[in-house]
């Protein structure tokens, strides 16, 4: 009985040496759990004084509030109007590009030129092809941590990843395999099924249109069909003498 009892005192003695690992497994009843609370509340007051300290760059906020100076309208012929929100806090340059490239006029009239089901519709190119550009230097990359989710918008560029310059695509599925690789710039909040709408091929057959695009706080209408180029000036006066037909 004795000897018994001395075991019983010498598995006490163990047990009280032991890990927060014996007490998690049931070795130590109640007050075990209660060491192990408290090494779990001191291990994460640990942590977070380690993070406060942490250098690690932090994540930019999934959404932002709309601001008008923000929103890229884009009027296509696929049905009506697209509203996309644009980031300045992840890509400002990207941005930038967007608005004085809207301002001059340059993405009015361009095609969808590659539109892949499932994947991804692009446009941005004055020449059609995906070789085009504006007139401005290439963009340097601003790879952000913002997935590629449906309706994501996302700077095209070439195989340099310092090759965006007017070019964009706008995702119809989501691809995270393209994230960190090219620039979201942008995500639409109105108009998704305009998108959906965009003819598809590589090229369409009848491409889609940006009839107007324009900065959501410029204020500028909807429009349902193509701009008309301005009608060539009247002269002032007809020019004197009979007027002599062209050369056959």
């Amino acid at each position: 009985m004795r000897f018994t009892c001395a075991l019983k005192t010498m598995a006490i003695g163990f047990a009280l040496t032991a890990s927060g690992v014996a007490y998690a497994q049931g070795g130590g009843g109640g007050n075990g759990e209660d060491l192990k609370k408290a090494e779990t509340a001191a291990r994460a007051q640990e942590n977070a004084k380690s993070l406060e300290g942490s250098t690690a760059p932090k994540l930019p906020p999934a959404t932002v509030p709309v601001e008008p100076e923000n929103v890229w309208d884009l009027d296509l012929s696929s049905g009506g109007r697209v509203r996309i929100q644009l980031r300045p806090d992840i890509a400002p340059n990207h941005v930038e590009r967007i608005k004085t490239l809207t301002r001059e006029g340059f993405y009015n009239g361009l095609k969808f030129h590659r539109v892949i089901p499932g994947f991804m519709a692009q446009g941005g190119d004055p020449k059609g092809d995906g070789t085009g550009g504006s007139q401005l230097p290439d963009l340097k990359a601003e790879f952000n941590p913002m997935p590629h989710l449906r309706g994501t918008v996302s700077m095209a560029r070439a195989q340099s990843e310092d090759s965006a310059n007017s070019q964009f695509f706008i995702v119809l599925l989501p691809r995270m395999q393209l994230d960190k690789k090219y620039t979201v710039f942008g995500r639409v909040i109105e108009g998704m099924q305009y998108v959906d709408a965009i003819a598809q091929g590589e090229p369409p057959a009848n491409p889609t249109v940006i009839l107007q695009a324009s900065i959501e706080s410029d204020g500028k209408p909807p429009v349902t069909a193509p701009i008309a180029p301005a009608a060539p000036a009247a002269p002032e006066a007809l020019p004197s003498g009979p007027l002599t037909p062209p050369a056959q």
